[in-house]
């Protein structure tokens, strides 16, 4: 199977799920074959094929919220790896499946050679977080091509993202690529970077 990145040892690939168009990916180290699954979403049998040439060792959620890891269980248990996600979202309204290890601020997560970093971005969710491997992040639904993720939740907060984007992600490269939780379309730090005031302007 092809990947979508083959950069300096590291392997990613999307797979689009679901009516809402949600984006899986598969992160891999290429000298090893060790690999993560980032928010298992819908469809359990299309993602397990998807990893089928790989090794995986846990289910990263970028957030708790249904759509992004409702096939997490049945791949959990075909798999008997961990399912993580970060504490703030383990909350009847947002998460109540059972999290074998949460998922913390600042956390590197090895996978063969290559290193994982947890970024921790609230406001979509309290416990929302991102993954940066090498010059590559993936969002969730934190930040998008155009803006950050819907706030309009009791639990949402918008100046909360704002700011998470501002000093957690628009800290990094311009040239390090964004992957989103939904839709085709990638982008990078450094596209949308110079628009952050426009978002904060129009409120979401």
């Amino acid at each position: 199977m092809d990947w979508d990145i083959d950069d300096r040892g590291i392997l990613i690939r999307r797979t689009r799920v679901g009516q809402l168009e949600n984006n899986s990916y598969v992160v891999a180290c290429k000298a090893t074959g060790e690999a993560v699954l980032v928010d298992a979403s819908f469809e359990a049998d299309s993602l397990f094929a998807r990893a089928a040439d790989v090794h995986l060792r846990a289910i990263l959620s970028t957030h708790g919220h249904w759509d992004h890891v409702s096939a997490a269980m049945d791949l959990k248990r075909k798999l008997d790896i961990p399912f993580r996600l970060h504490a703030a979202d383990q909350r009847g309204d947002i998460c109540e499946l059972p999290v074998d290890q949460n998922l913390v601020d600042g956390e590197k997560i090895q996978v063969g050679e290559i290193e994982i970093r947890v970024v921790l971005t609230p406001g979509h969710t309290p416990g929302s977080v991102c993954f940066l491997v090498g010059d590559h992040a993936i969002t969730g639904d934190t930040l998008f091509p155009g803006g950050p993720g819907r706030t309009d939740f009791d639990y949402g907060d918008f100046d909360a993202v704002i700011e998470a984007i501002r000093t957690r992600l628009f800290s990094l490269d311009g040239a390090v690529g964004v992957y989103p939780g939904h839709g085709d379309t990638m982008t990078t730090i450094g596209t949308e970077r110079p628009h952050l005031e426009e978002w904060a302007a129009r409120g979401w």
